[in-house]
């Protein structure tokens, strides 16, 4: 065992990244036990908040990046991203946001995934995928990590990445496309739930030979999936998608 001193600072988490600790230590300063001198970004992981959640912290009430060293003695107080105070003169923390958003969902939230691209943002979900895939895929692909896994979002590689914290899959919808202000970018049935890939319109006569009896004679508008070939028509589940995509799409504001 080490024989290094141990150091001491005092924590404080503000609004939402509280839910990351445990419920003695939410809204309140608490103090913190180290050695030697570690990068802010290490000590704040360490009590459990993902480094993706967080956007300002201040050192001695000083701007700091995650780099920043602790020695003890200071006061660390630690901020989510700011919507109603002007920071620009703070050190922002989180990336800039990514031109096009794009997400990939854990292996937790496969019925997400297919929310997602339901009302057509683009989602990789792929059962196979292990912690260090979707990490490696998130940073070559430039991807938003969605995941309820906290050592995911701690991994370096990831720097887009939101933890999900609703249970429910339509409030999961609800809750990203409140997080990343897509409203704007909604283009529902526009993406293959299985695979991702973009459907486009086609007529009946060239996928026919594929479709059930009853839907060749009830139906008359198809779509077909580039990737994977599926053919989708406004079949029994339509009037129940539609309602989720209405629910999600309207103003909340």
């Amino acid at each position: 065992m080490s024989n290094e001193e141990l150091s001491e600072v005092v924590l404080r988490f503000y609004e939402e990244l509280n839910t990351f600790l445990p419920e003695e230590r939410r809204k309140a300063s608490f103090s913190h036990r180290f050695r030697g001198t570690p990068a802010v970004k290490d000590v704040v992981e360490s009590v459990g908040v993902p480094h993706t959640e967080i956007d300002v912290i201040l050192v001695d009430g000083e701007s700091v990046g995650f780099e920043h060293r602790l020695r003890g003695g200071e006061r660390v107080a630690v901020y989510p991203t700011f919507e109603r105070f002007d920071v620009s003169s703070l050190s922002r923390l989180r990336p800039e946001p990514l031109r096009e958003p794009k997400f990939i969902a854990d292996v937790h939230l496969g019925k997400l995934a297919r929310y997602l691209r339901l009302v057509g943002l683009d989602t990789v979900y792929e059962r196979e995928l292990d912690d260090a895939g979707i990490a490696a895929r998130s940073r070559d692909e430039r991807r938003i990590v969605l995941t309820r896994d906290r050592g995911l979002l701690k991994r370096r590689t990831v720097t887009h990445g939101h933890f999900v914290r609703s249970m429910k899959a339509d409030g999961q919808l609800l809750e990203v496309i409140d997080a990343f202000d897509l409203r704007g970018r909604l283009a529902p049935f526009s993406r293959c739930l299985e695979c991702n890939g973009l459907l486009r319109p086609v007529a009946r006569g060239l996928v026919e030979e594929r479709l059930p009896l009853y839907t060749r004679m009830g139906y008359d508008r198809f779509l077909r999936c580039e990737g994977c070939g599926k053919v989708y028509w406004p079949g029994a589940h339509f009037a129940r998608l539609q309602a989720l995509i209405d629910s999600v799409s309207a103003d909340r504001g």
